[in-house]
Formats: C-alpha cells, sequence, structure tokens
C-alpha cells in the first residue's frame, strides 16, 4: 500500500453530491463532527469492480446516522450510485471505499441542531489488510484494557467515529507489545471483539461467536455465518467467558478489511489455521467474487 499521506493523494472524492478535487476535498477546523464525534461512516471493499454487500453497507450509513439524531439527504439508491461513480474517477477495480456523515460548523456547542448535514465518499486501492505470510501463520492478539461500553452508554449499533476511540488507544498498546491487535471484551467482561472485526471461535467443529449486544453486528460477520450454515456448520451465538479461549481449536477475525483473518495467538494461548477457518476463507474469496 502507498506510503503517500490521505490528504496529498491525486483523484477525486464525492462530496455532497460532487465529485471535488482530492487535495480540496477539505472541512474547517470548527466542524462539529471534528470537536464532538457526531460522525459515521462505512468500511467497503470492491472486488472485480463492484462493491460487496454495497446496498447493506449504505442502509447500516443510514441507520447510524439516525441513532446519532440527524439524517443522511442521500437516498441509499443515491449512493449507491455516487460509490459507482468515485470508483470510476478513480480507477479502481479491487480496492476500499469510505463514505462518511459528519455534522458541519455552522454552530460550536454540544447542541447543533442547525448544523449541516455533510457527506463525503473516498475510495482507493488497498489490498489484504495483513500481509500473506501473516495471514498464513495467523495474527498475534494481546487483551485490550479497554472494554466495549453498554449500550445504555453509548449508541453501540451505530458505526460512529467516536466509538473508535479506545480501539486506537487499545490496537496502538498491542502493536507497541510486539502483537498485531488488541482482543476486547464487553462491560460485563465477555468476549466481544478485536479492535475493528468481530470475533469467531472453532470449538469441537462448531462456530461460536459473541453476541453483538453491546458491538457492531459487521456485514462480513452476518456474511460468514450464512457461509457456514450452507457448509452445515453449526452457528452458535453466545455470551462467552475469556476462560473459554482454553476451549477452542481455531480463532478467527471478520471484518470488511480484514475479510477473514486467522488468529495464531491470543495472549500466549496458540492457535491453528484450521479446515473449517481454510474453508470458510475459500468460501467467502469466492462469494465476494461472484
Amino acid at each position: 500500500m502507498s506510503l503517500i499521506p490521505f490528504d496529498k493523494r491525486d483523484g477525486f472524492i464525492w462530496m455532497d453530491g460532487k465529485l471535488v478535487e482530492w487535495q480540496a476535498a477539505n472541512i474547517h477546523v470548527l466542524t462539529h463532527g471534528l470537536h464532538y464525534g457526531s460522525s459515521v461512516f462505512e468500511g467497503e471493499r470492491a472486488y472485480s469492480g463492484k462493491v460487496f454487500k454495497s446496498r447493506e453497507h449504505s442502509e447500516r450509513f443510514h441507520r447510524s446516522a439516525e441513532l446519532l439524531g440527524y439524517t443522511i439527504s442521500y437516498s441509499v439508491d443515491e449512493l449507491l450510485a455516487a460509490k459507482d461513480e468515485v470508483m470510476k474517477a478513480n480507477h479502481i477495480v479491487n480496492g476500499y471505499l469510505r463514505p462518511v456523515a459528519w455534522r458541519g460548523s455552522e454552530m460550536m456547542a454540544i447542541s447543533a441542531q442547525a448544523t449541516k448535514i455533510h457527506v463525503a465518499i473516498a475510495a482507493w486501492e488497498w489490498p489484504s489488510m495483513y500481509k500473506k505470510d501473516i495471514k498464513e501463520r495467523g495474527i498475534r492478539l494481546s487483551m485490550a484494557n479497554y472494554k466495549r461500553p453498554s449500550p445504555e452508554t453509548a449508541p453501540c449499533a451505530s458505526k460512529a467515529a467516536g466509538l473508535y476511540m479506545i480501539c486506537t488507544i487499545s490496537k496502538h498498546e498491542a502493536e507497541k507489545a510486539g502483537f498485531d491487535d488488541a482482543l476486547m471484551l464487553d462491560y460485563r467482561g465477555y468476549l466481544a471483539e478485536a479492535t475493528g472485526a468481530n470475533l469467531f471461535l472453532v470449538i469441537n467443529g462448531e462456530l461460536h461467536t459473541p453476541t453483538p449486544d453491546c458491538f457492531l453486528n459487521g456485514i462480513t460477520r452476518l456474511t460468514v455465518m450464512d457461509l457456514a450454515r450452507a457448509r452445515g456448520i453449526k452457528v452458535i451465538e453466545r455470551h462467552m467467558k475469556p476462560e473459554e479461549l482454553e476451549n477452542a481449536q481455531e480463532v478467527f477475525l471478520t471484518g470488511t478489511a480484514a475479510e477473514i483473518t486467522p488468529v495464531g495467538e491470543i495472549a500466549g494461548r496458540k492457535y491453528t489455521i484450521g479446515a473449517v477457518t481454510k474453508q470458510l476463507i475459500e468460501d467467502y474469496h469466492a462469494a465476494v467474487n461472484a
């Protein structure tokens, strides 16, 4: 992946209904979304020129904004067309898309009823999140200090920018300690997710995954569950205690950026990349390229 800073790249970004030059897609420093976290976003991948689960992502984009108390003025169909437009403008065939919506700069206070809701969509080439050799041996996870918050304290079903603050902190701490990512517990102490991907355990041939009642129910997560069921693999959603990591033979993460990423270690516990994980990786690759 290019090391060029994102604000120094060339191309086009779709912003408030039209394409603008990449480096001109700017906002004011007193934008409400920057100061108060009133921003929502999506992460999407395109394969062979087609955005995978594009409609589902745009529908969730709308729901996320509604949970933060505002409405995105572009319909789902308009967003689908905008994504196609920005991909063509940037000649993206296999890449990543980032739709984002935020409150503008008309008001600078916690109350921001009069702010304009802005929407932008960027797209760029992005191969696998992890290098091939890492995916072959599995990534290493530490245990995060922060926990996913209670739904009584934050709009956990929204893909809201502010909810990722503790994820960045946790991932940075993991990387400083020599790990690739961190596994987070929820506010009750149950297994939750990694900093940007959902968690799956393979236990005696069955697929176990935490109940997403205080973190995002990922679109990739749902896709992988459907693929597993189609293979006759039993899928169980439940609350799981950290000590149940000892019972797992295989562990993997799922997410738009992560796709299906095998886990080789969690805080000293070792795992193999087994038959279930390998089969689902193959099935997911076929699904996104169908």
